[in-house]
């Protein structure tokens, strides 16, 4: 049986420049990458991509601040479900340009994706995430007031509206994402974490102005998939403790135990390589038969391979 990977791209995989920023910028960038992701397609795997999104939806944010006095202020929902279609467009060319240079014939599709979360997540009564542009105080308490926003102060750099990061619990559109790969098609999907809806009484569905960890969403697609791997590529090779520092130490393997560990003692930093690894803990104890891996895009076949990055094994690979 082919084996599935799904592969979690953080937004800042087509920007890697602050001053580059524009979508021909970020489509340039991204060909550096989507050469990787063929690479594992054309070694046998069935290959599902999620991405984040969120320089991308806070330009978009931005922009509609800008031109609110012209026209209606774009709803996050629509800015999640717009960053979707924009960078599933780039992923599609850059990858169908690679696919016609190899003289492959493979397909590539994005699917505007869904996440189901609880209306009573007590995310929703405790907003944390930062999106948007920036404020001064007066103005974050002008839009407090007159637009109910709560807002929050970011790093000392200015105001910023703030808003609800819900858990997913399922992902609507998985049937279409499995009967895709199912047909060989290289698949983008859960953009940005996915549109965040919720069920009424009646079991319609309604969006919310919210955003979702992309990795908590790839690591529930390769969850509904039984995918063999969860890969989450990043700017370093493996995981490292005391990064940076000269008894940094990387980081080969790891149990669901170790990761706790290391977890409980804030060795993998909460703003950096805590998240990916919990996506990974999450992914590997639904699915112990599968592993997550983490690694920079250019070892990602190595990596899959057991010959780099860093390991999150289920109790199939402890007993090999």
């Amino acid at each position: 049986m082919v084996k599935t990977v799904v592969v979690a791209f953080g937004g800042n995989a087509l920007i890697n420049d602050s001053g580059k920023t524009a979508f021909p910028h970020q489509y340039d960038h991204l060909t550096q990458t989507v050469g990787h992701i063929v690479d594992l397609k054309e070694a046998g795997w069935n290959v599902v991509v999620v991405h984040g999104n969120g320089p991308q939806v806070g330009f978009s944010l931005q922009r509609s601040e800008i031109a609110k006095s012209e026209v209606s202020p774009l709803p996050l929902d629509y800015a999640v479900a717009e960053s979707q279609g924009s960078i599933g467009f780039m992923f599609q060319r850059a990858l169908n340009n690679e696919i016609i240079r190899r003289g492959l014939n493979l397909q590539v599709a994005t699917v505007v994706t869904e996440a189901l979360v609880k209306e009573d997540d007590v995310a929703f009564s405790q907003p944390s995430k930062p999106v948007g542009g920036f404020m001064n105080k007066e103005e974050a308490q002008k839009v407090q007031k007159e637009l109910g926003w709560s807002v929050m102060e970011d790093a000392g750099r200015g105001w910023r509206r703030c808003v609800a990061s819900p858990r997913p619990i399922r992902i609507l559109e998985q049937d279409i994402i499995h009967q895709l790969i199912d047909n060989g098609a290289i698949v983008i999907a859960g953009g940005g974490g996915g549109i965040a809806v919720c069920e009424d009484e009646h079991g319609n569905l309604q969006s919310l102005e919210a955003v979702i960890d992309k990795d908590l969403t790839a690591a529930l697609i390769a969850v509904e998939l039984r995918a063999d791997c969860l890969l989450i590529p990043t700017g370093v090779p493996k995981v490292a403790i005391h990064f940076g520092q000269p008894n940094q130490q990387w980081l080969d393997t790891l149990t669901l135990e170790q990761a706790q560990e290391l977890i409980d003692r804030d060795e993998l930093g909460k703003g950096s390589m805590q998240p990916k690894v919990e996506a990974l803990m999450q992914y590997v104890a639904a699915c112990p038969s599968g592993c997550g891996v983490i690694t920079d895009p250019p070892s990602m076949l190595e990596a899959l391979a057991g010959k780099n990055g860093t390991r999150l094994q289920g109790q199939y690979y402890q007993s090999q």
